[in-house]
């Protein structure tokens, strides 16, 4: 098969690039936010309980999608990379390497939900309602992992070469059907049964592997650029370590989140029940505002490595200043919307007076953070792009970790309940000065001897 000459990353304008590449990664992303929140409004319906099996599932599903990403982030950057350096060969085994991680992280989980999925509700002390519940919802969604991990790695694949349309189209469809069979699945509509939350489970797994059909479905049609063969795939020791260079710490970084939500969770229960509902209700909001910068993000780290491959260090940093320039201006409206209209957000939720009382002020100081979080999401893209995943991870620890999770308990002594919402600006604004530090150090390093050809 005959190679293009030139890949789109390499000659479009940079402006014209991202837009066309990131567009439909952000609408996406949208739709996968409007999912969330759709899912647990069906799930609350069933009961209190129910809800809050699904809740103490996230641990598991979110390491589950954080492997799953951070495997498909790898992949990316290696095989861009690769394409623009014009390296075929080792374009086309990142991508075989990459199928076999998916399918061998895929099994793992699926053994670990079967065979331990009431012991991990045993160990958060859940009451035996819940644990049977979650138990039901686990396995499900844990047992057929497999398409949540073929999706992933096929998307992948397509952002790669810079056909993002069609991971939108993936993801899409995905998410839609998800949100079509909820109702059905949960409350037993037409001839199918009442499965309650085995059913929201059941929805969620059918919509990820009609996603993960499809994306295999356009590597094979319309993905030219690299060429996947079962007869020539060998096992790369190489490979494999490069993708987890930078594969490791977005696995972590996504990952740790799930540390962050349970520490803030412990330190809001000593306040009220309703201070956890309303931190819960922001970090339903937040994906809103936030998941169209990481689809920009996956349209950026894509553009930066092919780039970066090719040694065009104009491109590469043209690439990072407008993606910053959107990250801000994007993070700016959602601040305003927050900032002007938070009783009008919060009634979406049926919110209690008390609930008012507690979320107008929290919803506007947790969202002064948007500007600082527009920036450090693209610098992670950057880090992560050129090699250098690390130390997207080190910033992530520090701000969840590191700063936030004390500053809140330490805010939390003096039990004014507002003061411990300024934990997340100033965990954010934290994380900017250290972001820059490491691209002054990383522009200095890696793209500026781009120059000596």
């Amino acid at each position: 098969m005959s190679q293009p000459s030139e890949n789109k990353m390499g000659v479009m304008p940079i402006k014209q690039l991202v837009l066309s590449m990131s567009l439909p990664m952000m609408v996406s992303m949208l739709v996968q936010a409007l999912y969330n929140v759709v899912d647990s409004y069906f799930v609350a319906k069933i009961s209190e309980d129910a809800l809050t099996a699904v809740g103490m599932a996230f641990p598991f599903q979110n390491l589950m999608i954080s492997v799953a990403v951070g495997t498909g982030v790898g992949v990316n950057a290696l095989l861009s990379r690769s394409l623009g350096a014009k390296e075929q060969e080792v374009a086309n085994q990142t991508a075989e390497n990459g199928v076999l991680l998916a399918v061998v992280s895929a099994a793992a989980f699926m053994a670990a939900a079967l065979l331990f999925s009431r012991s991990f509700f045993v160990l958060q002390k859940a009451t035996p309602e819940i644990i049977q519940q979650g138990t039901d919802y686990l396995r499900i969604c844990g047992g057929l992992s497999f398409g949540l991990f073929l999706e992933v790695m096929f998307e992948r694949l397509l952002q790669s070469t810079g056909r993002t349309f069609y991971t939108m189209i993936t993801q899409s469809v995905g998410a839609v059907i998800n949100i079509i069979m909820d109702p059905v699945l949960i409350f037993g509509l037409g001839p199918f049964p009442r499965m309650e939350v085995a059913g929201a489970a059941a929805a969620t797994v059918l919509g990820q592997i009609v996603a993960a059909l499809l994306a295999i479905v356009f590597n094979a049609a319309c993905n030219h650029d690299i060429q996947l063969s079962l007869k020539r795939f060998r096992p790369s020791r190489w490979i494999i370590r490069q993708i987890y260079a930078v594969g490791v710490p977005t696995i972590v970084l996504n990952s740790i989140s799930s540390i962050m939500t349970l520490g803030m969770n412990l330190i809001l229960i000593s306040f009220s029940s309703t201070a956890v509902a309303v931190y819960n209700v922001y970090f339903k909001l937040q994906s809103f505002v936030f998941m169209p910068v990481f689809g920009l993000n996956n349209g950026l780290v894509p553009i930066i490595s092919y780039n970066y491959g090719a040694r065009k260090k104009e491109r590469l940093v043209e690439a990072i200043r407008f993606g910053v320039l959107l990250a801000i201006g994007i993070m700016l409206v959602g601040l305003a919307i927050i900032q002007l209209f938070p009783a009008a957000i919060l009634d979406i939720f049926e919110a209690s007076a008390d609930m008012l009382r507690i979320g107008i002020p929290a919803l506007r100081i947790i969202s002064l953070c948007f500007v600082f979080a527009g920036f450090n999401v693209i610098a992670a893209s950057s880090f992560q792009a050129l090699g250098n995943g690390v130390l997207s991870m080190i910033v992530s620890i520090v701000r969840q970790l590191v700063v936030l999770l004390p500053a809140a308990f330490l805010l939390s002594l003096s039990r004014n309940l507002d003061l411990v919402w300024l934990a997340f600006p100033l965990s954010d604004a934290a994380a900017v000065c250290l972001s820059i530090l490491f691209l002054r150090h990383t522009f200095r390093t890696v793209v500026s001897p781009l120059d000596k050809s």
